[in-house]
């Protein structure tokens, strides 16, 4: 890690001055807001600068015991300050960041690295209290609160304890791997509800579609098809979406493989040309069939970010793909580089393609045959996909999205045709 940059030649006034600058930081804040008048808040600018010395000192002079004593005595000063004014401002929030930023001058002391970036952080946090304030209390919903603490127990709670160890006689299924899909899942509805909630349904899906593509195409299809399977009005935005997913995925593959072998982007860059301009073309038709479609209120309505169901109906399909896929190479092993690739792309078309580019690399395979084992990894993805969009519970979202899917995919094998020089 890169030390923090010394200001003097001493340490220890390195973290005096981190120190008093972080309080005189968070001081300046507090000051716009204590008010004037003997109804004004105890504590200031000066205040702070001083809080965070003493903390600074604290450490330096006599260690944890004249540390806690100095923290009890700014507490004890903070509870007093809070009963003065309490009648007129009941918020503990100065209070409990006088407190905080003694401690943090005390860890000054120590790392002044740390100590600047959590005193920065605790200053943006004060400084965004009335929009942070308008947002909670208008914009959110109490569905979409609930969804984000679903959202924050599948990542932080469930997530880290499965194990990661595949559970199956195929090795295929892989709990870690497969909640991690699921939250994807997740976070795709949720950033294709705030789009929507931003910029409309008619433009906000195809842009998250498009963003969330990078992620996981097969991920937002089945968001996105969750989400028109609960409204139809926004079915033509989520096809475009979910088209759009596709030309991410081109965009990626191109930028993996040339990074891992110019000479196998050279000789896929046909076939990812068409192809992405073929996905382009046919997400603009949809886009335009939303556009014009007058946006219905059910549309703008705070409703849940994502469904639950969904994302846990994804992750159930997904797992009986990767269950396949893992038998058959179970049963008939990797009968060349076509037939493995394939099986890979039924679940990520880039690791197949980064693996067949780094044979590439290694002299393994020639450019030109690295390139069919590819394509056949994007078809066979481009097979998953349509399985998950009729899976997604709404099949006019799926028998429009699946043509255009089939369409790509023909369209990447036609590129290899194009002469490229």
């Amino acid at each position: 890690m890169t030390p923090f940059p010394t200001i003097v030649a001493d340490a220890r006034a390195d973290g005096l001055l981190v120190a008093l600058a972080v309080g005189l930081l968070i001081g300046a804040e507090r000051e716009r807001r204590k008010g004037e008048g003997e109804a004004r808040g105890a504590a200031g600018i000066r205040t702070f600068g001083l809080a965070a010395l003493v903390g600074a000192l604290g450490r330096l002079i006599g260690g944890e015991l004249v540390l806690a004593a100095a923290i009890a005595g700014v507490s004890a000063l903070a509870a007093a300050a809070y009963l003065r004014s309490r009648k007129d401002d009941p918020g503990l929030t100065t209070e409990i960041a006088l407190v905080l930023t003694t401690l943090l001058g005390a860890l000054a002391a120590s790392d002044p690295a740390v100590t600047a970036a959590v005193g920065v952080s605790v200053v943006a946090l004060l400084a965004v209290r009335t929009p942070l304030h308008r947002f909670i209390r208008n914009a959110l919903s109490e569905a979409e609160l609930r969804d984000a603490l679903i959202l924050a127990i599948a990542t932080f709670v469930v997530w880290p304890f499965l194990p990661s160890n595949p559970l199956d006689l195929f090795g295929a299924l892989n709990l870690h791997a497969i909640w991690l899909v699921v939250i994807l899942v997740m976070v795709i509805g949720a950033l294709g509800h705030v789009a929507v909630r931003l910029v409309g349904a008619r433009l906000g899906i195809p842009i998250a579609g498009f963003f969330s593509g990078f992620i996981s195409s097969s991920a937002t299809i089945g968001a996105l098809g969750a989400q028109a399977a609960k409204n139809s009005a926004v079915r033509a935005a989520a096809v475009a979406g979910a088209v759009l997913s596709t030309v991410a995925t081109v965009l990626q593959m191109g930028v993996l493989l040339a990074a891992i072998d110019l000479s196998v982007l050279r000789a896929m860059t046909g076939s990812l040309l068409i192809a992405g301009l073929t996905a382009a073309i046919y997400a603009a038709f949809f886009v335009i069939t939303a556009a014009r479609n007058a946006e219905t209120p059910a549309a703008r309505e705070h409703g849940h970010a994502f469904g639950i169901g969904s994302a846990l109906l994804f992750g159930l399909l997904f797992s009986l793909v990767l269950l396949a896929s893992g038998a058959l190479r179970h049963w008939f092993g990797d009968a060349g580089a076509l037939a493995g690739a394939a099986m890979a792309g039924l679940i990520d078309v880039h690791a197949a393609s980064a693996s067949l580019a780094t044979l590439a690399a290694n002299g393994v395979l020639g450019p030109q045959h690295a390139a069919a084992p590819i394509l056949a990894a994007f078809s066979s993805n481009t097979l998953t996909k349509i399985l998950l969009a009729f899976g997604a519970g709404d099949r006019a979202f799926a028998v429009r999205v699946a043509p255009g899917l089939v369409l790509v995919a023909a369209a990447a094998w036609a590129g290899v045709l194009v002469p490229l020089d």
